[in-house]
Parts: C-alpha cells; structure tokens; sequence
C-alpha cells in the first residue's frame, strides 16, 4: 500500500502535539517541523488543512502556534484521512461491462473493510513513551 507523505506527516505532527494535549502551552511549527523531520513550508500546509478539518487550533504572535482541538482519544486515524487525503477513501470503480458491476462490489467491500480497521485506531494509539530515554547527570 502507498500513502503520500502528506498523510504520514499529518499522523506525526499531531502525535508531536497530543504528546503536550492538556498542557497550557502551544507548538511553534518550527518545533514541530525539527521534532518529526518535516519541511516547515510544507507542514503549514497540512496544518492549515488539520485546523480547516477541526482537529487543532492555532493562535497567531509570540505566544502564539498549534495545538489539538480534541483529547487524542477521540481522534480516529479516519478523521485525519478525511483531512488530509479524503480521496483515499473514495471508490472510483464505474460498473461497466460484464463484469464492473462485481468488481465495484468487491472493491467498495474492500474499501468498507479499509474504512472500518482505520477507525478502529486512536491518535493517542501513535504517541511515542518517551520513559525509555535515559538522562545521565
């Protein structure tokens, strides 16, 4: 399966930010560009698209910048498709011929069963422990 970079980035950058969800404190992008190792012009992008979609806020100035707009467990790996990549989870099959009608079916099936498992996952299911790092003093 290949899914865009843009999907995968949208899934980190909001892992980066429910890691601080509940903190009184905002991300600046270039944190977040730096922290999951993408491009800050483009990471605009795709946050504009996450706050268009409802999934996080964003303040402007100094003490300003992004955070989640709903507790991680209740973000569903399909709401960020449907952000982010909303055609992913559209059937294009036309039903022609002999055999289109069959082949659609199975498809939209496919597609129904696709939808179903990504809903099944949480973004705080994708947020990384970071009790493993070691501090030496």
């Amino acid at each position: 399966m290949k899914l865009s970079h843009k999907l995968e980035y949208a899934c980190r950058v909001l892992a980066q930010l429910a890691r601080s969800f509940g903190q009184d404190k905002m991300a600046h992008i270039d944190t977040l560009a730096e922290a999951e190792q993408i491009p800050a012009n483009y990471l605009v992008q795709i946050l504009n698209e996450l706050r268009n979609a409802g999934l996080i806020a964003s303040k402007r100035g100094k003490q300003g910048g992004y955070a989640l707009a709903i507790e991680p467990e209740r973000i569903r790996l399909n709401d960020i498709v449907k952000a982010v990549e909303s055609e992913l989870l559209e059937s294009n099959f036309q039903g022609d011929g002999q055999s289109g009608a069959r082949v659609a079916e199975i498809w939209d099936e496919i597609g129904s069963d696709f939808e179903q498992k990504i809903s099944s996952y949480t973004l705080d299911q994708f947020v990384v422990d970071d009790s493993s790092e070691m501090y030496y003093i």
